[in-house]
């Protein structure tokens, strides 16, 4: 049996960025950091930060807080968020993600230019995400939120259009959407768009799929909340039925695997390293064969 961790799969750039300076701080401070909201879409690696002493808070909470440090995680945080700190004393530890920050720079500059125009800002992305709120607090609360093409109808074909994406998502159906508006909206009216998916993200999904075409069973290990890994899950389902999406060694079904001879193991963005080594380690010390060996 040959279990393979997939070596392109694994924290992205903003999420190292954002668990690096929490740790930063954390040794500074004698373990005493929040973070609003998760700082990573993946439970385990939050046990692990809270252990050292960071304290995931929610947007109620940060707004009682005074005098203390509060980090932003990689998803980025709306405007209203920043004055908050001013008023309550508050040190930020701005963890967003460069890509996420020109988005929201993007979205802010369009929205002020065009907003006299009778134009629409329209976010292709999740509602309630926190990268998305973000985004949305750009404009004021003004953008519309669409979460797949199956919504195009609360677009507006008889005013401007400005299209963004939030940066994880499905690079294909957000073509759909730009081509729609193109072929529907009314003559001589504007309509803009910036492809505004992360390459990172993007560039992950032909990868993932060919590494789960090359293996008998795929372990696909992501946190529960992550978009980008039901994303990439799905990705790999379609080429292989038998993967299963995990974010925690007790749902390993080692009956599920026992005559397998090729497993691989993949995850998210949000996906830490040393969780796809565990559980290739578990499985090769608990299922009841001699002839296992993993690629690291």
């Amino acid at each position: 049996m040959e279990i393979t961790i997939d070596k392109k799969s694994g924290f992205c750039f903003g999420v190292v960025n954002a668990i690096e300076k929490a740790e930063e701080v954390l040794a500074e401070t004698d373990g005493e950091l929040y973070c609003l909201g998760d700082i990573v879409h993946n439970s385990k690696e939050v046990e692990r930060l809270n252990a050292l002493g960071l304290h995931c808070i929610n947007e109620e909470t940060y707004c009682q807080l005074h005098n203390a440090t509060v980090l932003l995680r990689a998803h980025g945080a709306p405007p209203q968020i920043y004055e908050i700190a001013k008023q309550n004393n508050l040190t930020l530890v701005d963890a967003t993600c460069p890509v996420v920050l020109r988005l929201q720079e993007r979205i802010k500059k369009a929205w002020q230019t065009h907003k006299n125009e009778n134009a629409q800002i329209v976010i292709y992305g999740k509602k309630g995400h926190a990268e998305v709120l973000g985004l949305v607090g750009q404009t004021e609360g003004d953008a519309i939120v669409i979460e797949s093409f199956s919504e195009v109808e609360k677009i507006s074909m008889h005013r401007p259009v400005f299209l963004y994406s939030q940066t994880t998502k499905s690079h294909d159906e957000y073509m759909q959407i730009v081509e729609y508006i193109r072929l529907n909206i009314q003559d001589g009216l504007s309509f803009e768009y910036r492809d505004t998916i992360c390459r990172q993200v993007m560039n992950r999904m032909p990868n993932v799929r060919n590494f789960a075409k090359s293996h008998d069973t795929i372990f696909f290990v992501s946190g529960k909340k992550s978009s980008n890994g039901r994303m990439l899950y799905q990705a790999c389902k379609e080429v292989n039925p038998r993967t299963f999406f995990i974010d925690d060694i007790s749902e390993v079904n080692l009956e599920d695997i026992k005559d397998a001879e090729s497993i691989g193991i993949c995850g998210a963005t949000s996906t830490p390293s040393w969780q796809m080594r565990q559980i290739a380690e578990y499985i090769a010390n608990n299922i009841l064969r001699e002839d296992i060996h993993i690629n690291y």
